[in-house]
C-alpha cells in the first residue's frame, strides 16, 4: 500500500480529534465506551485514537494480524461499541458483522483496497462532515487500557487509570529531554515543550514498530507527543529498512523507536550495504535509538555505532511494568540482556523474599510504582500479577533475572517458556542470544520439544546471515563457548527466515510447529 505524504501541525491534530470526539458522541458513545483501532502505522491511528480520549472513551489496540475468531474474541472482550478499520480488512469484518451485535459504528481508513463495511463512514467524511467537539473536564480516574497477548494466554487489556499513565510518560523528558524532575501539569509540560522546540531540540519520532504495540504507541507516539514532539508513521507494512532510513534523512528524525535484533539487524545490514556500496544513509539527525520488550544484543549496538554516535537505550519491560534500562554509546557497550535496574524494580524468590545481589539466585521481576490497575474482567489473573509484598504493590508479568553485586539484574527470559531438559531450567531467551553470537547467524528461536530422555530437548530454529554459510555440529561448537552444555541445542534446524510477530517478539507457537515437524 503507497500513501501519499501527509503532514499536520497541532492545530490540526487537536481539530480532527475533536471532530472524531464528536462523531462518536452524536452516535450514542458515552464516556468509558470502547473503540477499536484497527489499524496500520498512519496519522488517522494517532488521530483516533486522541478523538476517543476527549470524549472519555477507551481506545482499545487490534492486532491486524487477527483472523475471524481472534477479532471476534477481543471485540467482545472488550466490549466495543465502534470500529476504527483499514479498509483492506473491510472483508473480514463484514464476514463476522452478526457476531458482534455490540459494534454500531464503523469508521474506514481509505488505503489502495477497495474494502468498505456496509452502513459505515468514512473518516475523512466523518472530519468534514462534523464540528468539533468543545472541550469538557475529564477524570484521571478515566481508564486507558492497552491489550496485550503473550505472556497472558488469551488477549488480555491491561488498564491503568489516565492520571497514572500520562504521569508516567512524562517520564520521557527525563530520559530525552535532559531535565531532573519532568514536568506533569498541562502549563509546565506546555512551557517545556515550547522551550525545546524554540531551542532547536524538538523530538522527531519515527516508530518503526507497530502502534497497536505498547512500545510503538508509548515509546514511539505518546512520550514524544507529550514532549510536544513530531511523530512519523510509515502506513507500509513489513519492516523496509531502506524506507526507514530514508524517512530518518528526509524528516530528520531523531528519535527512532524499535524492538530488539529483529528490527536492528536489518537496520544495521542496510547500514553496512548503503555504506560498502558508497552511498551511506545520511543518520547525523538521530540522537537516540531506543527499543523496549525483546533482547538486543551488545554486537548489533556495537555496529550501529560504528555508523554514527548516538545513545541506544534498552528499555526492558512489558505492558504490565519496566524492568530496566542499559545505556549504551561509543566505548560503553554492556553485555547483552543486562540492566540497570529501576529505582522500584525488585527480585523475588518463590517465597517472596527478595535476592541477594551477587548470590546467583534466580527469582521474579516484581515492577512496582506505575502498577496497572488489573486486566479488564479477570480478577483472578489480575491477583496473580498484580500483588502486594510488604505493604508494596508489584507486577509480576512473569520474568525471571539474576541481580548482580553491583545491583544490575541479567534478565533470563519468560517463566512460561522455560524449557525443563533433564531437570534443569533452560529459558529459551538466553540460548538464542548465544547463538547469534556467530557471526553466520541472522536470528534464532529456541523451544523445547518432548523427549523420552530429557523431558524435553532443545531445538533451535536458525537463519543465515545472506551469503555465509555454516552447520549444526559448527555452531553448536560455537555456541558452547557462551553456554555450559546441558544449555546447548540438541539440534539445529535452518530455515529461510526465521519468524517474528509483528512487534519484533519471538513467534514461539511457529517455532514449536517448525521444530516439532522437523523433529520427526
Amino acid at each position: 500500500m503507497k500513501c501519499p505524504l501527509v503532514s499536520r501541525c497541532w492545530k490540526e491534530y487537536e481539530d480532527r480529534a475533536a471532530r472524531v470526539a464528536m462523531y462518536l458522541s452524536n452516535q450514542g458513545l458515552e464516556p468509558d465506551s470502547k473503540v477499536g483501532l484497527y489499524l496500520h502505522n498512519c496519522n488517522e491511528f494517532l488521530e483516533a485514537q486522541f478523538g476517543v480520549m476527549k470524549m472519555r472513551g477507551v481506545a482499545i489496540n487490534v492486532n491486524y494480524r487477527y483472523q475471524e475468531e481472534e477479532l471476534i474474541y477481543l471485540l467482545d472482550n472488550a466490549d466495543c461499541e465502534a470500529l476504527v478499520y483499514q479498509a483492506c480488512y473491510a472483508d473480514r469484518i463484514e464476514s463476522i458483522r452478526d457476531r458482534l451485535p455490540r459494534i454500531k459504528v464503523f469508521i474506514r481508513i481509505k488505503d489502495d483496497s477497495d474494502g468498505c463495511v456496509t452502513g459505515g463512514v468514512d473518516f475523512d467524511d466523518l472530519i468534514a462532515s462534523t464540528e468539533p467537539m468543545p472541550r469538557i473536564e475529564r477524570s484521571p480516574d478515566d481508564i486507558y487500557m492497552l491489550y496485550t497477548g503473550g505472556t497472558t494466554g488469551m488477549p488480555k487489556g491491561v488498564m491503568y487509570s489516565m492520571g497514572q499513565i500520562s504521569t508516567a510518560l512524562t517520564m520521557g523528558w527525563v530520559i530525552l529531554g535532559g531535565v531532573d524532575v519532568p514536568p506533569v501539569t498541562p502549563e509546565a509540560i506546555a512551557t517545556a515543550s515550547a522551550a525545546l522546540s524554540g531551542s532547536g531540540n524538538q523530538l522527531i519520532s519515527l516508530t518503526a514498530c507497530p502502534l497497536m504495540h505498547g512500545t510503538g504507541m508509548w515509546v514511539g507516539s505518546m512520550i514524544p507527543h507529550m514532549m510536544g514532539g513530531v511523530v512519523v508513521t510509515i502506513p507500509e507494512l513489513g519492516l523496509d529498512p531502506i524506507r526507514i532510513w530514508k524517512e530518518v534523512t528526509r524528516n530528520k528524525v531523531s528519535f527512532v523507536v524499535i524492538v530488539g535484533d529483529a528490527f536492528a539487524r536489518p537496520l544495521l545490514s542496510e547500514l553496512d550495504r548503503a555504506k560498502d556500496e558508497g552511498a551511506p544513509h545520511d543518520i547525523s539527525s538521530v540522537k537516540v535509538i531506543m527499543s523496549s520488550g525483546v533482547m538486543w544484543s551488545a554486537e548489533v549496538k556495537l555496529g550501529l555505532l560504528e555508523h554514527h554516535e548516538m545513545s541506544l537505550i534498552d528499555a526492558m519491560g512489558s505492558t504490565e511494568g519496566s524492568m530496566g534500562t542499559s545505556v549504551a554509546t561509543r566505548g560503553n557497550v554492556d553485555q547483552t540482556a543486562k540492566f540497570e535496574m529501576g529505582e522500584m524494580v525488585k527480585v523475588f524468590n518463590e517465597n517472596d523474599v527478595e535476592v541477594i545481589p551477587g548470590s546467583g539466585e534466580m527469582g521474579l521481576i516484581g515492577t512496582g510504582g506505575n502498577v496497572p490497575l488489573g486486566y479488564y474482567k479477570d480478577p483472578e489473573k489480575s491477583a496473580a500479577t498484580f500483588r502486594e509484598i510488604d505493604g508494596v504493590r508489584y507486577s509480576f508479568p512473569g520474568d525471571f533475572a539474576t541481580v548482580d553485586a553491583d545491583g544490575s539484574i541479567t534478565l533470563l527470559g519468560r517463566g512460561s517458556k522455560c524449557i525443563n531438559t533433564a531437570g534443569e531450567k533452560v529459558f529459551p531467551e538466553e540460548v538464542e542470544e548465544a547463538v547469534k553470537r556467530a557471526p553466520e547467524i541472522f536470528d534464532c528461536l529456541v523451544v523445547g520439544v518432548p523427549d523420552d530422555r530429557f523431558g524435553q530437548k532443545i531445538v533451535a530454529i536458525a537463519s543465515l546471515n545472506e551469503g555465509m554459510e555454516t552447520d549444526e555440529a559448527s555452531l553448536i561448537e560455537e555456541t558452547r563457548k557462551h553456554l555450559s552444555g546441558y544449555k546447548l541445542p540438541r539440534k539445529v534446524f535452518f530455515v529461510p527466515l526465521v519468524q517474528r510477530l509483528p512487534n519484533g517478539k519471538a513467534d514461539y507457537d511457529w517455532a514449536e510447529e517448525i521444530a516439532s515437524d522437523l523433529s520427526t
